[in-house]
């Protein structure tokens, strides 16, 4: 009787065991073979990235105060692309300053770009928070910083009006007096005549 026992329980692991490998080899045969149409597919929607940048350059102009925080003039730059956004370039050639004598800056140095993005005519950019922090203030300095942007990056077809963002956040006044809650369009009447 024992042996009978014995014998059962051997059979029955056995075909446990036998049964486990079968369904575990069934389980690998469900898995999605790779195809070479998907392979193709996907290389025709997504191109292949050049490891090297184009060097492409761009004339543009970038907008600085005058002696008397009067009025802006512009400052003719070539810039290198890179295979960077134009506007991005912009924001960053404005923190670094003016090359001519007679300018001066309207962005703190220590600011820096976080991101930008255009949507609808609007570039939402995005600035540290020493754009705030480390800006030298008053209303005439505050209209110089905003008006500089403004017309810097509204040079740029797909651009209309500039949105400040610090750290990500909207600001009502973001160094103290005028309105930065909206969008903000460049004004004629702060161009050098």
């Amino acid at each position: 009787m024992k042996w009978k026992n014995f014998i059962g329980v051997i059979m029955i692991l056995l075909l446990s065991f036998t049964a486990g490998c079968t369904l575990f080899n069934s389980s690998t045969d469900l898995k999605p073979e790779k195809s070479d149409t998907n392979v193709t597919e996907k290389n025709e929607t997504t191109p292949p990235v050049n490891p090297k940048p184009s060097l492409e350059e761009e004339t543009v102009f970038l907008y600085f105060s005058d002696d008397q925080a009067l009025y802006l003039k512009p400052e003719e730059r070539i810039v290198t692309r890179g295979g960077r956004p134009l506007a991005q370039i912009l924001i960053e050639e404005i923190i670094k300053g003016p090359q001519k004598e007679g300018l001066h800056k309207t962005i703190p140095s220590e600011a820096k770009l976080i991101s930008m993005e255009v949507v609808n005519g609007v570039a939402f950019v995005n600035f540290s928070e020493e754009m705030k922090t480390k800006h030298w203030g008053g209303s005439v300095g505050e209209r110089m910083t905003i008006q500089s942007v403004a017309h810097t990056l509204t040079q740029l077809p797909d651009i209309e009006k500039v949105q400040f963002l610090i750290e990500g956040k909207t600001e009502e006044a973001i160094w103290g007096h005028g309105y930065t809650g909206e969008p903000i369009a460049p004004a004629k009447d702060i161009l050098e005549k």
